[in-house]
């Protein structure tokens, strides 16, 4: 997102004095508000507004209940560019049933982001888990029936509202192997490329992402991403670029975050950290939190060394509405911003990090 500014000059126009005057003063009022409130802004600078100025989007990701949240959509509203539905767009939410769609939380999700000038990243077309039953139950020689009519069904109804789209959604296991869900199952490898094509016919205008975890630094499984995307890349399909999840803890961001990225981008792929959280074992002490907004300027260093990486979501806004403590027992305090919406070092750090 760019501003523009249109400068006022003035010239001799042989009018008298009085109205000159009357003139400069009817100029000079209004400039005075804009100069004021640019002080204001400079003092009090947002996420997306400095990743604006460094070329890059900073976003989070929201559910229908955070909307509900006050203090937490006031961050989200403010604070970031864009917009990734934590669970809306998800196959059990918006086909919940063979044929039978619900896109009314999605579209929720869309509305508020449309309100506040955010972009919004579709989360996700295809994925082994949050898949209702009669997906999994349906006769494997009717997957890709099945699977095309979803892709279709769901990016024609966001085209032009969807900047990117992760279209298959953890793919991979941890070692590399490709997971054996139904997808699979039914058609094997070809089942990606398939799904790439089928969105892009149904929406060519959005960027379409292969996204997955523990793919951030340099290991069997990024390994396979990256020798996955030159395969796809050579056979001509519709690939624009690469998610990295980024769920992290608390000082074991991989050394090789950088290096991994530009060999995506080397490919002529986008890049992008799409789900950033970086947990704490509870309590959270002053050097886990100061570890921690270490390990954020680290990643979003990387994104700004990296020129084709489009921007940093983190995944959620606080840690009151984060999704760590329910699944990893134990730990939380993984966002920028403490559970009553206050600033946490990792947010100062980033501040500055993007120049600040």
């Amino acid at each position: 997102m760019t501003t523009s500014r249109t400068l006022i000059g003035s010239r001799s126009t042989g009018i008298g004095s009085r109205a000159l005057a009357v003139a400069l003063s009817l100029v000079t009022a209004p400039l005075l508000v804009v100069t004021s409130a640019a002080h204001a802004h400079a003092a009090n600078p947002t996420l997306r507004s400095l990743a604006e100025a460094k070329g890059r989007y900073f976003g989070t990701a929201l559910t229908q209940g955070d909307l509900n949240a006050g203090g937490e959509t006031s961050i989200a509203g403010t604070q970031f560019d864009a917009v990734t539905p934590g669970n809306e767009m998800k196959w059990d939410t918006t086909e919940p049933s063979n044929g039978r769609y619900n896109f009314g939380p999605g579209d929720r999700i869309v509305s508020f982001a449309r309100s506040h000038n955010m972009r919004v990243r579709g989360h996700n077309l295809v994925w082994h888990s949050q898949l209702p039953s009669w997906v999994g139950s349906t006769p494997l020689n009717q997957v890709q029936r099945v699977m095309e009519s979803h892709i279709t069904t769901e990016a024609t109804h966001y085209k032009g509202q969807v900047y990117a789209w992760d279209v298959v959604n953890e793919p991979f296991n941890d070692n590399g192997s490709l997971r054996h869900d139904v997808f699979y199952n039914a058609m094997g490898t070809g089942y990606i490329a398939d799904a790439l094509r089928t969105a892009h016919a149904a929406d060519p205008g959005a960027k379409l992402y292969l996204n997955d975890y523990n793919i951030e630094g340099e290991n069997a499984k990024s390994n396979a991403m990256y020798n996955l995307a030159k395969q796809l890349l050579a056979q001509g399909v519709p690939l624009n670029g690469i998610g990295f999840e980024s769920h992290f803890v608390v000082g074991q961001v991989p050394a090789s975050v950088q290096a991994n990225m530009q060999r995506f981008a080397n490919l002529g792929l986008d890049v992008a950290v799409t789900e950033l959280d970086d947990r704490i074992h509870l309590p959270a002490g002053s050097a886990g939190l100061q570890q921690q907004a270490s390990d954020f300027t680290s990643v979003v260093r990387a994104c700004l060394a990296v020129s084709r990486c489009v921007g940093v979501s983190q995944w959620g806004v606080d840690d009151a509405h984060s999704w760590i403590p329910g699944t990893f027992p134990g730990y939380g305090a993984a966002t920028m911003y403490d559970g009553n919406d206050q600033p946490k070092p990792a947010y100062h750090a980033v501040v500055s990090a993007l120049g600040g």
